[in-house]
């Protein structure tokens, strides 16, 4: 019996650790408020999604899974709604929760365009970005 609790507890430790895995998270070292949008790669299309809330020196997963993709799309606006990373790729976004299939002519399709920080993950499976008042 004793044995079989232990093996429960170690089994519950692994599926805890597993699901608590981020691929991908962001971590706002600034001391205000950031609102995050993403862009991937996803099914061979290009996607974005939003919006994720970072508080001041806290850390968010936003992508759960092993990263396929090199390159990851990032977006941020502080509460106000403006944008405080220096990016140049367009993208597109909503003012409410969103996900968006293609980056293509955003205005057109009725969605808004905004230019994404390309940040490369060296094509590791796992990446940290951090968000500081120096952010590219």
């Amino acid at each position: 019996m004793k044995l079989a609790v232990m093996a429960g507890a170690a089994l519950l430790a692994m599926l805890a650790s597993s699901e608590a895995r981020a691929e991908f998270t962001v971590c706002n070292q600034t001391l205000d408020v950031v609102n995050l949008a993403v862009g991937q790669r996803v099914d061979n299309a290009d996607q974005t999604d939003g919006w994720w809330t970072i508080g001041a020196n806290q850390c968010v997963n936003v992508i759960r899974e092993e990263l396929t993709n090199r390159y990851i799309y990032i977006y941020a606006t502080d509460v106000f709604g403006h944008a405080i990373l220096t990016g140049s790729t367009e993208m597109c976004i909503e003012r409410r929760r969103f996900s968006i299939r293609g980056i293509d002519d955003c205005w057109q399709r009725g969605h808004i365009a905004a230019q994404f920080l390309e940040v490369d993950t060296l094509e590791q499976v796992r990446w940290t970005f951090f968000l500081t008042g120096n952010s590219p």
